[in-house]
């Protein structure tokens, strides 16, 4: 085990009201970091959540058009499970999200609209530690909300926003944390939000049914427990939820 693994990981910070999650798809946010979501929502934090796509190419053998629908149905649930009740969605494709200048545009508006200290996305890195490969969509959502919370506060660049949709800069974003990461640097302890994480990654269903042939419940808790008990270790042995943060 290298020194970087043993290392310990650092608190959350808390001095924060307001979170902004942004994502690619339905579910990134419920493969652990609901679980801190709901911690954070009982001490009286806000948090929104915004998904650049609907997940329309998730399940094989359901039509995008029919996908999309149901699955931004099962992420409203989901998202209901741990307290959040603001849930937006991009429309950009599930898939094919591209890093460009309109998907920072997308998610700097989104920063003025919620005024966060805190913005959370999932692993932006090429990967998921060692050989797993991360997908295209993750990578580009995860560098746009990095480089994001700096668009957001600077009034020339995307000036339109404020033309246009009156939304002035907002130079409030004090920490990015990245969920899913193989590099963290900080944990919130889930023993309070860990059932409710996995009631909101049970919300998903229909897409974990396509997913495996386990019981949907065992498939959910045996995951996020598994995941919570290996942050555990470098947590002082609470139940936790790993985050790489940066701040700003």
């Amino acid at each position: 085990m290298t020194e970087q693994q043993e290392q310990q990981l650092e608190p959350m910070p808390t001095d924060w009201e307001r979170c902004l999650a942004v994502v690619a798809h339905p579910d990134d946010l419920e493969y652990g970091a609901a679980a801190a979501i709901a911690t954070w929502i009982d001490r009286g934090a806000e948090v929104s959540y915004l998904l650049a796509t609907r997940g329309e190419a998730g399940i094989d053998g359901l039509a995008p058009t029919k996908a999309a629908a149901l699955r931004e149905q099962e992420q409203r649930e989901s998202a209901a499970a741990v307290g959040v009740t603001a849930v937006e969605f991009l429309d950009h494709r599930d898939g094919v999200i591209e890093y460009d200048t309109r998907l920072r545009r997308d998610v700097a508006a989104a920063v003025r609209r919620h005024r966060p200290q805190l913005l959370l996305t999932l692993n932006h890195h090429d990967t998921w530690g060692g050989t797993a490969w991360n997908t295209p969509d993750h990578r580009a959502v995860g560098r746009a909300v990095l480089d994001a919370a700096a668009d957001a506060g600077n009034r020339w660049i995307f000036p339109e926003l404020i033309e246009e949709q009156g939304l002035e800069p907002w130079d409030g974003v004090r920490w990015v944390a990245v969920a899913g990461s193989p590099r963290p640097t900080h944990a919130t302890d889930v023993t309070a939000g860990l059932d409710r994480g996995v009631r909101s990654l049970l919300a998903h269903r229909t897409y974990i049914e396509a997913l495996t042939d386990e019981d949907p419940e065992t498939y959910c808790r045996t995951f996020l427990t598994g995941n919570t008990e290996l942050a555990a270790a470098r947590f002082g042995g609470r139940p936790a939820v790993a985050f790489e943060v940066f701040p700003r």
